[in-house]
Formats: structure tokens, sequence, C-alpha cells
């Protein structure tokens, strides 16, 4: 009972940002100039979006969880992936705050294993069946075969307002026994791909356990979590020896944590096989931001976030047997935990957490190029917290089964072609002055512009600050040139007045218990709707389109 007063507060954080964004009259707009060149490709535009994850796996065959994952799903169908925490942890499977179980795992009297994928399965059909595929993370510790000392609660007692600290418990200990902890590695794949067949479960991601370098999710040493790894990939790879393994999701860049793993997987004695190395198809590491309440208002911390992702980019590129692997920058954030409240995280049900992810992930696909790496996936981690009252101020991508914005900037990424092309902007803020210092001086209006190989061009503009506070719009000049003759023009928008069901919530008085009639008009306000702009006039290849984008605003035009 005592989620709802703590819910209370968060709920008044997130208003408060937006009383104070809307309590100026709106400046007069800027002029920005936008130029793309449709006959100028750039290079490929890999889809690392398409990556998700929750710490509460349980969730995923839940109401509002089997309808989310729906949604994901449907934006690229069987090349979305999910990651979850806490899959093989004891317990019946209620899912609570950054816990969950499914009781894979236990031992009988003798202490023989005794392997139950009830749960687990059923976890894995949920995805599946919705267009999802695992990136399967193995963890966390039984509790039959955690080392915990004698005593030790083995589920956490951690809600939100709580200290980080207690999230603590017996299941983040190494195990007592490795060759049974491999063997379960080796038990679970076995039984995936006599479930799901060779070829889907080739295609899944393997990794074990989550931010192994701090003390919240692991309580052993260095040398036991490579011990730990080496073990469950070696039983992932005797079950499908073409499993696609990796690891090892360190909080931020990882420090000498990472570089010691690193250099262990490279050329380190094996603890499971005595061979040189670890077979390793990927690398993972996490890059979380750091919004604050300044003056009223949240400010961002999108510095934070690249700095890291640069910084990780740069210590995986530095190890030269490992610096062309795949990587997945397995948690990919504005700031560090999804279940925490706080008026700094009042960004989250609004169009400021939309915007930051457009702004964001054009960065991240940047400094992936600068740096000279594989990058494969960047995770957002965040889903939906089933049965929490409405807008609760969670870092989710919806509330009760109703859209927020962000999720239709993940439409929009989903719209993007395959191929880069040349595209500038004069309201866009350069890339070392983001990284350094965030967008805190004039607004950041960016573009990222694609082409598909029907040929249709899709050009993705917003506008982003890092302060929630009012700003004049941008009236944007989309100069177009490399085109064919006249085609049709596609408009989508993310901004207060479109696609945003909490703006229509908070229009209604944010009612926590809303009938039929509201919710249906909440869902009918997050559906991102198409307009059909006037006929584009090209002259030598060439057109123009002008618009005005509000700030924190996002927009796709798609050019046929």
């Amino acid at each position: 009972m005592r989620a709802f007063p703590v819910t209370a507060v968060i709920i008044a954080a997130m208003l408060l940002p937006f009383a104070a964004s809307h309590a100026q009259p709106a400046a007069a707009p800027f002029q920005v100039n936008i130029d793309v060149d449709a006959g100028k490709p750039v290079g490929p535009l890999k889809p690392i979006w398409r990556f998700f994850g929750a710490d509460e796996p349980n969730y995923a065959t839940m109401k509002d969880g089997r309808k989310l994952l729906q949604h994901l799903g449907e934006l690229r169908p069987g090349d979305v992936y999910f990651r979850a925490h806490n899959l093989l942890n004891t317990g019946d499977g209620t899912g609570a705050f950054k816990w969950g179980s499914t009781n894979a795992y236990t031992e009988d009297k003798n202490g023989k294993p005794v392997y139950d994928w009830t749960v687990t399965d059923a976890i894995i059909d949920s995805y599946l069946q919705r267009g999802v595929r695992p990136y399967l993370q193995i963890g966390f510790m039984p509790e039959a075969l955690s080392s915990a000392k004698p005593g030790t609660p083995y589920q956490h007692t951690w809600r939100p307002g709580f200290s980080y600290n207690l999230i603590e418990g017996g299941w983040n200990a190494p195990p007592k026994d490795y060759a049974k902890w491999g063997e379960l590695a080796y038990q679970w794949t076995k039984h995936n791909v006599e479930r799901y067949g060779r070829d889907e479960v080739r295609t899944w991601y393997f990794e074990v356990w989550n931010e192994p370098n701090g003390p919240s999710y692991w309580t052993g040493t260095q040398a036991e979590f490579n011990k730990l790894h080496d073990y469950a990939i070696a039983g992932v790879r005797r079950a499908l020896p073409e499993a696609r393994v990796g690891g090892p999701d360190v909080a931020g860049a990882g420090g000498k944590f990472m570089d010691a793993f690193l250099d262990h997987v490279a050329n380190g004695t094996n603890y499971a096989t005595g061979e040189t190395g670890t077979p390793t198809d990927f690398l993972a590491f996490h890059a979380k931001g750091n919004p604050s309440f300044v003056d009223g208002h949240v400010r961002m911390g999108i510095a934070t976030q690249l700095q890291g992702v640069d910084a990780g980019f740069r210590k995986i590129a530095a190890v030269p047997k490992l610096k062309d692997k795949p990587i997945v920058i397995g948690e990919n954030d504005p700031e560090g935990c999804a279940a925490c409240p706080g008026p700094q995280n009042a960004y989250r049900n609004g169009t400021m957490y939309s915007s930051y992810t457009a702004a964001s992930y054009k960065r991240i696909w940047q400094l992936a190029d600068r740096n000279q790496v594989n990058l494969d996936g960047a995770l957002t981690w965040a889903f939906t917290f089933e049965d929490q009252p409405w807008f609760a101020g969670y870092r989710q991508l919806a509330t009760n089964g109703i859209d927020l914005p962000v999720l239709n900037v993940f439409r929009m990424f989903s719209k993007l072609g395959a191929t880069q092309l040349t595209a500038s902007s004069d309201g866009e803020v350069p890339l070392d002055d983001i990284v350094k210092g965030g967008v805190r001086n004039r607004a950041d209006v960016g573009v990222l512009a694609s082409r598909a190989s029907d040929g249709k061009v899709a050009v993705l503009v917003w506008h982003y600050h890092d302060d929630d506070v009012a700003g004049p719009e941008a009236a944007v000049t989309l100069n177009l040139r490399g085109l064919g003759k006249a085609g049709k023009v596609t408009q989508w928008r993310v901004d207060e007045a479109h696609a945003n069901a909490f703006a229509a919530w908070k229009a209604m008085g944010s009612p926590q218990s809303p009938n039929e009639k509201q919710y249906a008009r909440m869902e009918a306000a997050s559906v991102m709707k198409p307009v059909a702009l006037p006929a584009l006039a090209t002259r030598g290849g060439s057109g123009r389109i002008t618009f005005a984008l509000p700030r924190q605003g996002v927009t796709l035009l798609l050019v046929e």
C-alpha cells in the first residue's frame, strides 16, 4: 500500500516541469535551413534501435506486457530483441519492481538438479509470438546454487524511493558449484533448441549476468565473474556450437574491470575448457545520462550518456583481437534506474523523452563511425510496469496499455531506410559540442536522412533542448536534391499536440480510474497519424518543404 503515496509524489513531479514549460509566452520562431541530397549516400544505416529490455521478466506474460511486446514486434518483425534480468531466479513467477523469477533450477534432497522450464518457456513464447526474439541473459543465481552467507535473504525488498543498494540479496552471489552452473546453461540451451529449433535459437543473443563491475548485481570478484562467464558460455556452446555469445554488459564503459575481461576473453586461460580465450561474438557495455532538477525544471544530461558511449567504443577499439566485434550498448538510457522516482526523472511521460531519444541516437551512430567500431545495437532499458497508477513517472514505453510519445520515435526509426543520405542542418549542435556540454545554449534542430530499397526518402528532424522550459518554434526550410519527378509526401509528428497520450490524459483532468471512453480517447491520442502533404513539386530533381517544429518536437517526412 505504500506505493501510492510514492507514486503521488512522482506524478506531482511529472506535472511541475509541464507547468513551468508552459507558464511563459512563446517567443518568435527562428529559422533553420536543412539540406538533404538524396543522390549522395553516406553508407549503411544499421537499425541499432531495435533492442529493448527490462528488469522484470514476468511482465512479458501479463496483459499490458503482451500488448506492448506486440507493438515492439511490429516495428521490425523478427528483428527486435528483448533483454531481461532475473530469468533464472528462484521464486513463484510473481513480478515486482526490479525483480522476477522462474524457478527454473532447484535441487532435490540429495542435491540433484531439478529443471523446470515452464515459466521461462512462457516468457520466451510471449516474445516469439509477437515478433520479438530473446537477447537471453543467463542469470541470476538460483537459490540452491547461491554461495551467499547463511542467513542472507535471497530476494531483495527494494521498492521505489528506497536506497538502490537494497536490491542486494542471495541472487547476486557466485555459484557454490561452477560445474552445476555450466550444466544449467547447457540444459537451458538444449531445451530451447528442442522446443524452438536450432535455426531459431541461433538467431538469439546469449550473455551472462548484468553489471558485474558493481556491488549491486555481483558480490564476487573479477576472477569469479570471468569463471562464471566461461562456464556459462561453454554450456551454451556445448548445446549449440553456433550460438551467438558475448558480454559482459558492464555498467558504464567498465573501467579496469572491462579491461581485465577483454584481456581474459582474448588471451586468458578459459576456466571451463582450459583453452586460450573465450568465444566472443559480441561485446556489451552500458551508457546512461544524468538528468537533474534545476530552478523548477528538468535539465537532461545527454552529454554524460554520449561520453559513456564514446568511452565504451574507445575501450573496445583499443583491443586488436576484439576491435571488429559487433557491439551492443546493452542499456542505453537518459539515466540509470527505470523504477526510481524523483523530480529529475520527470521527463519520462512527455516529449522531453521522445526528442532526447531522436537527438541521442543520431550522435550514437556518429560516434560509432568516428571510432570505427561495429555497432550492432543500442538497447533501450524501458518496458512497462504492470498494474501501476497512470503515468506514474517510471521510465517506460507505455502506461496501462497506452503508448507514450517516446514509442512513436521508435516507430519513426522503423520507417528509416537502410542507406544514410548526406544531410545537414544549420540548427544542429555539432557532435563535439553536444558530447562535451550537451544542449544548454541554442536548441538542437537536427536531421537524419535515409533512402529505402524502394527509393523512398525519409527525413527525420527533431527540436531538442536539455532544459524543459518554453522556447520558440523552429521555422524549418527543408531543401531536397537528387530527387526524381514530383512525388507524394507524408508527415508524422510527435509533440505536445500530436501522438501524445500524456497531454490527452492531463486535458481530461488526469484521471486515475479512467472509464472505457477516456481509455479509448487516450489510446487514440497515442497513435501517430500520418498526414499527406501537398505533392512535392521538383525542378531539376530539387524541391522544398517548409514546416514549423515546436520545442521538444520530432517529425518524419517520407518522400515517395
